[in-house]
């Protein structure tokens, strides 16, 4: 389903052994704001820190840029938005998704 993400934008990531265990990227690009995207890491990864390096990285690369980065995040996923906060990162506001239900 997601085969296409690294196509939309700059993305980086952390291999072990030539596997791909951790990856970030940047994609949505719009007026001033850069979307931080696609933070993730397998499960047996978490923990050393890969993510946070990860996402410092395309922050600086986008302030860089003379942009403010932005991400969406799900309101229960407590350890991503812990992370979040910790890079500098604020909620701004509650945001609404819209699915198209199949027939």
């Amino acid at each position: 389903m997601w085969k296409r993400t690294i196509d939309f934008g700059y993305y980086y990531g952390i291999f072990e052994d030539e596997k791909l265990v951790a990856m970030t990227g940047q994609r949505l690009h719009v007026e001033n704001f850069t979307e931080v995207s696609a933070v993730c890491t397998l499960p047996d990864y978490t923990g050393k820190g890969y993510a946070y390096r990860l996402l410092l990285h395309q922050v600086r690369l986008i302030l860089q840029q003379g942009q403010q980065p932005f991400l969406h995040v799900r309101d229960n996923n407590e350890r991503a938005i812990t992370l979040y906060k910790r890079i500098g990162f604020i909620v701004s506001r509650p945001m609404n998704f819209y699915f198209l239900k199949k027939e």
